[in-house]
């Protein structure tokens, strides 16, 4: 089958999104994101709810997209999906149903990485979100820092040790008694606070370390998290009181800490590469105080380009522009395509040998 240009219905079920959208020429034409609030006295994603929860509205939010569109299922050209990573029984409630949407109505499916969509969200919104670009990706479960010289190749620059910068912000939130998830909870106590009232590390961001060191690029958090819970601890040996009135300032200083390295990485990335282009992209792409920092960094002669906090989250325009993508270049899948809950990220590779491919 040839795609022959039209809309595009994009599926996104990867972790507690159900999201369809209908893509065409980089126009959004309908777009639903149902985010599930089953989880939430959990601290984080039930797996099983939400594979559940996946099969139960599916068949709503992809008709309420459509009817958003105006669009009949006979006039759609095409149905993007997300293949991987995520959780593997929420990817294959997607998958399945976009697979048997495809053979119903005679239109070609293309499965998609997860990260490389959020890459293709800014395109929905600026047309200048174009490679080349150094692009930061920041998600739940992943941190990612590439140099983009064309789609489809990207260069690894630096990734996560431990945990993903998103992992962090929600189990320091839950820590200092604040709901899920935790990057929004955080980002709207820190407000109130003040963070230099108390002192957290910025891991791997030394000065000992230099150009082509194993850590310039790399970011670890584990350690930061940890010293926030240990910081907690000392505070509630206190009373009450101080516990309240601390938070606030844990919550900035923790933020601080981030957005420091953060900015600080990405702009040894613009360094070496020479590319004052940045691309922010994945769910912790939404924080407001790390967007300042990096615009403010790249004046006068660079550009951020960070998505809407919309198309920040999980969200199934931004599978839908990258299925539209790779359909127009002839890519397609068969009814064989399977769900990976570690799918390699495509076109991916290193200028150092020795360094593993990031999933």
């Amino acid at each position: 089958m040839r795609f022959r240009g039209g809309p595009v219905l994009g599926i996104e079920s990867s972790c507690d999104e159900t999201s369809a959208a209908i893509v065409s020429d980089r126009r959004v034409l309908g777009h639903v994101i149902l985010s599930q609030d089953a989880h939430a006295v959990f601290g984080g994603v039930v797996p099983e709810i939400a594979a559940r929860q996946h099969l139960v509205h599916i068949d709503e939010v992809v008709a309420q997209a459509l009817d958003e569109a105006r669009i009949r299922p006979a006039e759609l050209t095409g149905v993007g999906v997300t293949a991987g990573p995520g959780l593997v029984g929420a990817l294959l409630v997607g998958l399945n149903w976009a697979k048997g949407f495809g053979y119903a109505l005679s239109i070609p499916v293309i499965g998609v990485h997860h990260m490389e969509a959020h890459l293709f969200a800014n395109s929905l919104e600026s047309h200048d979100a174009t490679p080349p670009f150094v692009a930061l990706l920041i998600s739940g479960g992943h941190t990612l820092l590439l140099h983009a010289p064309a789609w489809g190749r990207y260069e690894l620059l630096g990734s996560t040790r431990d945990d993903a910068v998103g992992e962090a912000f929600d189990k320091v939130a839950r820590r200092i008694g604040l709901g899920f998830p935790g990057g929004p909870e955080i980002e709207r106590l820190a407000r109130k606070g003040d963070a230099g009232t108390y002192s957290l590390p910025r891991r791997m961001l030394s000065g000992r370390d230099a150009p082509g060191d194993p850590a310039w690029f790399d970011f670890s958090f584990s350690g930061l998290k940890t010293a926030a819970s240990r910081l907690m601890a000392a505070i509630e040996k206190g009373d009450e009181k101080d516990i309240d009135a601390a938070r606030p300032h844990v919550a900035a200083e923790f933020q601080e800490a981030v957005i420091e390295v953060l900015t600080a990485k990405t702009m040894r990335a613009v360094e070496h590469t020479g590319c004052r282009r940045v691309l922010l992209g994945g769910g912790v792409a939404r924080n407001g105080p790390l967007r300042e920092r990096l615009a403010a960094c790249l004046e006068p002669d660079g550009r951020l380009f960070a998505p809407s906090p919309r198309l920040s989250t999980d969200n199934a325009a931004m599978v839908a522009r990258l299925a539209e993508h790779r359909l127009a270049g002839g890519e397609v899948d068969g009814l064989d395509l399977n769900a990976d809950p570690r799918l390699p990220f495509p076109g991916l590779f290193s200028s150092t040998p020795d360094r593993s491919e990031a999933r």
